[in-house]
């Protein structure tokens, strides 16, 4: 998907004429005396072509981007014929318009960046990012904590340094046909917006070394818009301790108590705690639903915890201080930094009659593994480094089966070890496994550096990379069985419906799925994952 080249510009144009009046008058006026004499000497068909193709791009350099939020957008650019724009585009981008056009390009937040761009219809990422990093003053050091994201309700996609916004507005509804399963209603009323946020390949233990307060702050806007979205699931007290430091750094330290109760009222809870969590503001239904005193227990929890930040030191804070603290708190929990993708798994059948269904899911990819959480109910599902799991991606057999990303990993069915497979049902099962193939290549290639530094250590040259230290893990060096806890944060296999089997394919519950290729193909890392053996006798 990534756009061509553009070319170089057309001469300046003269004092008192617009350049796209000179181009369009000149092509009038010698296109006619041309065509006229032509027709009288040769023939009619080859002027006529001609004809033709001057006027498609008289209409596309005619094309004026208007609206700064989609790039390209005039009124009557769908009775446009395709072939016309993509000649304005693809085939000769000296047609690129040096006239300087009005770009937003938003932060994650309430802000954006406004940029003048010249040939807005050729900019690609990376020139893109030279300007919003002069206009945000952020350090060559940081430039890599940060990429362009085109985002919509339906669909939310990281751009590469060489693709150009411009063309992949014009193909967003292509790709809301392939990657979402919205109705045709809602992909025509769908629009992209260019946003500028945290790189997904951008390493946390990089992040930590930031300096500069303004990168810190970004940083800190995507995070804290992440945990009250509930994209984070975290525990209630993780959530309180946010809030509090949101807190703090909005209204300052020190407040007595009743100002701090009067200034988070009037704030109110869903601006410092997840929506989920706060549900809203109070009131007489709320109050006979039992809601009121829930408001009340949680603005004391908060006010607590902020009290507690209060009198840590008696000196104000660093600038920095309260940034890093929160940032620090999301690094522990283990999907952040992560890019979600949508998808349904099975529910395990229920009731009397066995009916089962799907659950919505939300599917986190990092440069550590895959999450996947319940979105209703705020929890993780399952937690896999890329250690841990097997992969891979089947596409559709027949008319209404599903795009399914397919997860692998160690499991217990009464008391026998397993391997699991979980189905996850996504039409942006390429993209996901897409990005864990690449993840797992930069994890190889990072651990592999690694493993040379630490060559002369005989303790961890046996061990496998990213395993160093490790020594709880039971058989034979693999991971041991996945806590079961209260924690939102921790895998709830018992909840999942998968399918197990051992790997000389004896059944445990169902049959295994119909694939050419083993899973086993597609490890992570091959030497610190295994199928489950029978064993003899």
């Amino acid at each position: 998907m990534e756009g061509d080249e553009c070319g170089g510009f057309p001469p300046e144009p003269s004092e008192g004429s617009s350049q796209r009046g000179s181009v369009a008058s000149s092509v009038t006026r010698g296109q006619f005396p041309f065509c006229f004499v032509w027709c009288l000497q040769y023939s009619i068909f080859v002027p006529l072509c001609v004809f033709s193709f001057g006027t498609w791009c008289l209409i596309a350099l005619c094309i004026y981007q208007t609206d700064s939020c989609k790039l390209m957008t005039s009124s009557w650019l769908a009775d446009v014929p395709c072939f016309a724009l993509d000649y304005y585009v693809d085939f000769h981008p000296w047609l690129c318009s040096p006239t300087a056009q009005d770009v937003l390009v938003y932060l994650v937040g309430d802000s954006a960046v406004h940029l003048c761009v010249e040939g807005v219809a050729c900019v690609s990422v990376q020139e893109l990012g030279r300007s919003v990093r002069e206009a945000l003053h952020i350090p060559d050091s940081a430039m890599d904590a940060f990429a362009f994201w085109l985002c919509s309700p339906l669909l939310e996609l990281q751009l590469k340094p060489k693709h150009q916004p411009y063309k992949l507005c014009r193909q967003w509804q292509d790709l809301l046909y392939r990657f979402t399963e919205a109705s045709e209603e809602d992909i025509s009323q769908d629009e992209p917006c260019l946003q500028y946020r945290r790189n997904v390949f951008h390493p946390k233990s990089k992040e930590l070394q930031i300096e500069d307060e303004g990168v810190l702050r970004l940083l800190y806007d995507e995070a804290r818009v992440n945990i009250l979205a509930g994209r984070f699931p975290c525990d209630p007290e993780t959530w309180t301790g946010l809030g509090a430091l949101s807190f703090a750094m909005e209204l300052g330290v020190g407040l007595d108590d009743q100002k701090a109760t009067a200034a988070l009222r009037e704030k109110k809870l869903i601006s410092f705690l997840p929506a989920h969590v706060s549900g809203g503001g109070g009131g007489l239904f709320s109050t006979l639903r039992g809601k009121g005193g829930r408001q009340a227990g949680l603005e004391h929890n908060l006010l607590e915890e902020y009290r507690k930040i209060s009198t840590l030191g008696s000196t104000p804070p660093e600038p920095t201080q309260h940034l890093r603290q929160y940032l620090s708190t999301c690094h522990s929990l283990p999907y952040y930094g992560c890019a979600f993708f949508s998808g349904e798994i099975d529910k395990p059948a229920q009731g009397i009659l066995h009916r089962a269904g799907r659950k919505a899911v939300n599917v986190g990819i990092s440069l550590e593994g895959v999450y996947v959480m319940d979105i209703k109910e705020k929890h993780v599902l399952l937690g896999l480094r890329f250690s841990e799991l097997s992969w891979d991606h089947s596409y559709p057999e027949g008319e209404g089966d599903s795009h399914i990303l397919w997860l692998e990993f160690d499991g217990e069915e009464a008391g026998t070890p397993v391997n699991k497979l979980l189905k996850i049902y996504s039409k942006q099962a390429e993209l996901m496994s897409g990005l864990i193939e690449f993840c797992v290549e930069l994890q190889s290639a990072a651990e592999g550096g690694a493993a040379t530094e630490t060559d002369n250590d005989v303790s961890l040259s046996h061990q496998p990379a990213g395993q160093a230290g490790n020594s709880d893990r039971g058989r034979g060096g693999r991971r041991g069985k996945l806590r079961r806890q209260s924690s939102v944060v921790c895998s709830r296999v018992h909840t999942l419906n998968t399918i197990s089997y051992v790997d000389n394919g004896k059944e445990i519950k169902r049959l295994k799925p119909k694939r050419a290729a083993s899973f086993f193909t597609r490890q992570a890392q091959p030497p610190t994952y295994s199928s489950v053996q029978v064993e003899q006798g």
